[in-house]
């Protein structure tokens, strides 16, 4: 996603059902603008949709899935 100061994005790897998600970034022009909240919530969506459990690896993921527990139902 284009954000002020260049490109935020989480990374992910894909095992069977799974999205285990080891890095976000968001550019230092851009942090606390909720960019990094958009992306996971991107994320989060997109298995829901998909029928896919996400397993939240870095800290800010982690840190977004306790304080969402409305996407309970995709912790993997």
């Amino acid at each position: 996603m284009a954000v002020p100061g260049g490109t935020a994005f989480a990374t992910y790897r894909r095992s069977g059902d799974v999205l285990m998600v080891p890095h976000t970034e968001v550019p230092r022009a851009a942090e606390g603008q909720g960019y990094g909240s958009a992306l996971m919530k991107g994320v989060l969506e997109h298995a829901r949709a998909h029928g896919l459990k996400v397993r939240p690896l870095c800290s800010f993921a982690a840190d977004y899935m306790r304080r969402h527990p409305e996407y309970e139902d995709v912790r993997g």
